[in-house]
């Protein structure tokens, strides 16, 4: 079960000024084939499917606990696609002075027309995710082969998006995803030397450009999060360290596992957007809930 907590890992900035274009560009790391979704389902139903587990299970531990950060990466792309179209056409209740006429501009109109401004599970062309993008094969070497080209291919996807894209709350989250993504990719490459021998941390970067040409990447790595592998359950997958342990081949420092989940921020209280009726609570009166949290005890 995943432990669902109202924060994001990171404190995303609030856009200057509201870019549909940079929406449809970050899209592609939420929904695209090496998305977020993409990593989260493959390592999901790996960890589902997972068989002889009492005998390897170190590597189960490892491949669980990416799985569960991965929900967190994808709150934190939706999210800021969400603020780069926040704004992004002409608030107001008036239907006929056409408020969504930029929108016909925007590459991507499902942005406008399929929600209210906001992400959906699609890539930046808006072909919608599909399942079959999960690999889940049985053969544990097969599918850490598998997991380590997968995030060595949304490391290129997140580079490139940077390089597409100026908003410093687009390249705040990237930086972020090329440290914690980077992070799995060294993930899977001890898990794979522990399993055949073979030094797979020696092909690494994949891409070649280290993380350290990304300014908001490097603050992330001065807080050590290239480091640090999070379990996600204080109790549960205790053996991760026995995979996640020595030096890290881009700097040589020492890693470590975190038995639970970074802190967190608090996620943006993203504004009303009424010419699209999200979320469409006109009639809706605060004071209702005022006096019935003054009953039942509850702060708001």
């Amino acid at each position: 079960m995943i432990l669902k907590m109202d924060r994001l890992p990171i404190e995303l900035p609030t856009p200057k000024n509201p870019s549909p274009n940079d929406a449809a560009a970050v899209q592609e790391l939420l929904g695209g084939k090496f998305g977020e979704m993409s990593t989260l389902m493959n390592y999901t139903y790996q960890s589902f499917n997972f068989r002889g587990r009492k005998k390897i299970r170190p590597f189960y531990d490892v491949i669980s606990s990416i799985a569960g950060e991965e929900y967190g990466h994808i709150e934190v792309v939706a999210y800021t696609v969400n603020l780069l179209l926040t704004g992004a056409s002409k608030r107001g209740f008036d239907p006929t002075t056409a408020p969504l006429a930029d929108a016909v501009n925007a590459r991507n109109t499902h942005h406008f027309i399929a929600s209210g401004q906001a992400a959906l599970p699609m890539d930046s062309m808006g072909h919608f995710w599909t399942g079959d993008n999960v690999f889940s094969s049985g053969n544990l070497k097969l599918d850490l082969l598998h997991n380590f080209f997968l995030e060595c291919g949304a490391r290129a996807n997140k580079m490139r998006v940077y390089e597409m894209v100026s908003d410093p709350t687009a390249r705040t989250m990237i930086g972020y995803l090329l440290v914690r993504g980077g992070l799995h990719v060294v993930a899977y490459a001890k898990a794979l030397e522990r399993l055949t021998g073979v030094e797979v941390t020696k092909l690494l970067p994949v891409p070649n450009l280290s993380n350290n040409a990304f300014p908001e990447a490097r603050k992330f790595m001065e807080n050590k999060l290239h480091l640090k592998l999070y379990t996600f359950s204080k109790d549960d997958y205790q053996q991760a360290g026995l995979i996640w342990n020595g030096t890290h081949p881009d700097d040589g420092q020492e890693v470590e596992v975190v038995f639970g989940s970074p802190e967190g921020f608090p996620a943006p209280d993203l504004e009303a957007e009424p010419q699209l009726n999200a979320p469409g609570d006109d009639e809706i009166d605060p004071e209702m809930f005022a006096d019935i949290a003054k009953k039942l005890g509850i702060k708001l």
